[in-house]
Parts: C-alpha cells; sequence; structure tokens
C-alpha cells in the first residue's frame, strides 16, 4: 500500500528575466510503505522540487501529495511532525559542536534536556562522529556535515525521510556506512524518498526508481526493470584504429539487435544482443577475417546509467539538482529544517 502518493503535481516559476520554468508538469508518485523509492534525472527535472512539496516548503500550483493518507497542503502541521529532511546543503548550526546541534534539535521538538541529550549521544555513536562530538561544526570536513545534517533528521525517528542526495561529498567508506544506516532504518518501518546523482546508489538501495524528465516521470520499476526495458545484453568492441569503425559497425549490425552505437572518437562499439555469447564468438570471428585489430572485447549487462542515457538523453555523470531556477540555495534549503520545524514557504 502506497504510503507516500503525488498525483498531477505541477509547479511553475517565472526567474526575473527569463521564459517560465516548469518545475513539474503533471507529475504523479507512489512510495509503499517502509521501502526505498529513488528519484532520478538530470539538471531541473523536478527531483528536488517534488521533495520540497512533501516536506511543505512550497505549495504546488495543482494536483496532490499525501503521506499518511494526509495532505501535505491542507494539513502540513499535521505532517511535519512525521518527516524527516537532509538535503542537499548541511542545515547545522557552525559555532555549536556536533553534540549540540543534535541535543538542540531534541529541544525544539520538546523531548526534554535528558531525553534530547540521550537521542544526542545515541546518534552520535550511530553515525560514528564520537571523536568529533565536542569540536564545532565550522571545523567539520564536508562528510562530517553531512552526516551530522542525517543525524539531525533522525533525531524525532520519523515515519518517513526525504534524502536529497545524502552521500555528496563522502568518501567511499562513509558512503557504505550511510547505505547500512539507511538499510536499517528501511527494515525498523521508515519509507525513504532518495534523489541521488550516484546510480550505484540507486541500485544499492532503492525497492523502486523513478525516472524524472521535464517535471513527470518517465519511467519507473524496480533497477532491474529498468535495464530490460531497454534491451538485453550488449556486446562492446574496443579498437584499435577509429578507421576500422564503419566495417566493424556493420559486423554488429549484422549480429546484434539493435543500431550500433559508435563512441569514443571511433573507437568503442556497443550493440545489444539477444544472445550475447554467441554473438560475441561470431563478431570476434568476422572481425578476425577482416583483420580488424582489437584493444578489448566483451559483453555486459545494461546499467542504470544507459537506462538514464537512453531515457532522458543525458549520462548520470556529474549531474547536479535543479540549478536552473536557484530554488536550491542554501539559504533556500535551511527554511526546510528537519522534520516539524517552522517551515518557510517559497513563493512562485
Amino acid at each position: 500500500m502506497a504510503y507516500l502518493e503525488a498525483a498531477g503535481l505541477t509547479k511553475t516559476y517565472t526567474p526575473r528575466g527569463a521564459p517560465k520554468v516548469h518545475a513539474l508538469d503533471g507529475l504523479t508518485l507512489s512510495v509503499p510503505q517502509a521501502t526505498v523509492t529513488a528519484l532520478l534525472g538530470p539538471n531541473g527535472a523536478g527531483k528536488t522540487t517534488t521533495v520540497k512539496v512533501f516536506t511543505t516548503l512550497i505549495t504546488p500550483g495543482s494536483g496532490t501529495a499525501t503521506i499518511g493518507g494526509i495532505d501535505v497542503v491542507k494539513h502540513p502541521e499535521k505532517i511535519r511532525p512525521l518527516i524527516g529532511v537532509s538535503g542537499q546543503y548541511a542545515a547545522v548550526d557552525e559555532n555549536l559542536t556536533g553534540f549540540e546541534n543534535l541535543d538542540m534539535v531534541g529541544r525544539l521538538y520538546h523531548l526534554g534536556r535528558r531525553a534530547s541529550r540521550a537521542r544526542a549521544k545515541e546518534l552520535i555513536d550511530l553515525f560514528d562522529l564520537t571523536e568529533a562530538q565536542n569540536r564545532p561544526v565550522k571545523g567539520f570536513s564536508g562528510g562530517m556535515r553531512r552526516r551530522i545534517d542525517l543525524a539531525g533528521a533522525l533525531v524525532t525517528r520519523p515515519s518517513v525521510l526525504f534524502l536529497d542526495e545524502p552521500t555528496t561529498g563522502l568518501d567511499p567508506r562513509s558512503r557504505l556506512g550511510m547505505w547500512d544506516i539507511i538499510t536499517s532504518l528501511v527494515g525498523q518501518g521508515t519509507t525513504v524518498l532518495l534523489t541521488t546523482q550516484y546510480l550505484e546508489e540507486a541500485d544499492q538501495l532503492a525497492d523502486s526508481i523513478s525516472v524524472i524528465d521535464g517535471g513527470k516521470v518517465i519511467a519507473e520499476g524496480t533497477s532491474d526493470e529498468l535495464k530490460a526495458s531497454i534491451g538485453g545484453q550488449r556486446v562492446e568492441l574496443s579498437l584499435v584504429n577509429a578507421s576500422d569503425s564503419r566495417e566493424a559497425a556493420e559486423v554488429l549490425r549484422a549480429h546484434g539487435t539493435s543500431e550500433p552505437t559508435v563512441d569514443g572518437g571511433g573507437r568503442e562499439l556497443t550493440v545489444n544482443a539477444a544472445d550475447a555469447p554467441l554473438a560475441l564468438q561470431r563478431i570476434l570471428a568476422r572481425l578476425g577475417e577482416l583483420g580488424i585489430p582489437l584493444f578489448d572485447a566483451g559483453m555486459r549487462r545494461p546499467t542504470l546509467d544507459d537506462v538514464f542515457l537512453r531515457l532522458t538523453g543525458h549520462s548520470a555523470s556529474n549531474e547536479k539538482e535543479e540549478g536552473a531556477t536557484g530554488e536550491d540555495k542554501p539559504k533556500r534549503q535551511r527554511a526546510g529544517r528537519h522534520s516539524g520545524a517552522e517551515i518557510e514557504e517559497e513563493k512562485s
């Protein structure tokens, strides 16, 4: 059963001196309880705007969004106690220590002195920040700030957690640790809506993935379903000489099930194949007959990056979220402090 639902969401911005930007254009989304749903999409696709609607930061132009059956526009005061938010920019007080930041969040929720301090200590241990807990946050690394920010979003044990690129800036070890924490939270019943620029992250964490482009969902399913939707296995070649690309492409076309793609200045060729092992064997034999030398040859399944590229026309590499309208500057994100705080509504 869906715990988060959006139907026909629209949101339009009118930047000064620029055309209107349709951040959301009839977006529809369904997120089951105690699962992770990842939102993928190119710059300005509408991922962060979707999160802002659900977290009551902004009001949609039309459409509905509900959490646990509660309308986020009609009853924002009932939504805020249910949610935790970790945005693209760490919403922390740099002059306080890590422990003091978490204790402060607990006090804002009226947990009481003893409960606030106990929860802060619990989260400090969970996020491996014991050695840094008494240092001012202004001296923290970017990765440590991300961990404190996410810890702050968990102070009240929210039933829904919104993570907007939660592991940006983390080293590989810290990223894996964050994945373990998120997985553990979902196992305890937390529902997670995640935006990420790391497709491996979506592949590892998400029970379902929704690909957004132009303010609407253009594809959804599990990682395996999305990969299968663009074709089966691939045969890949790396040529020694780019001048052989046309002849090699003809060979791939004869044994593949799609039009070959040619990249890398004519040296990298790829084609879909129904039976990749047999196709690779025949392709190599034919290339040998033609005397075309190779650096490498092999086969692989499609990746989420292939899905992303096929569906949106953009590679997901180095994507950053919605900068076109300027709506994700740090000052905006700080207005959406963790669940239950007073939240400033952005004007259209």
